[in-house]
């Protein structure tokens, strides 16, 4: 594994501090949601992107009762397609 590298200790709530230079370098606001994901042992944590939650794209997205929906699946839902 290349790049830079920091260790922290877990709490006893179980919760660790992200450097503020990390957070910096990838543009992390207080409070944003992060994905954690776990895959064969490792764990890697990722910015969470809005997607549609019906096709997964992150292009010309609307809240529609607290859910992001893409134009396309408006438009399809709606007959317009």
């Amino acid at each position: 594994m290349t790049g830079k590298c920091w260790t922290r200790k877990v709490d006893e709530l179980g919760r660790i501090v992200l450097p503020r230079e990390l957070r910096e370098e990838i543009g992390l606001q207080d409070r944003e949601p992060l994905e954690i994901h776990l895959e064969h042992g490792q764990v890697t944590l990722h910015k969470k992107s809005e997607r549609c939650v019906i096709c997964g794209s992150d292009q010309e997205l609307s809240p529609i009762k607290e859910k992001m929906i893409c134009k396309s699946c408006i438009q399809e839902l709606s007959g317009e397609k």
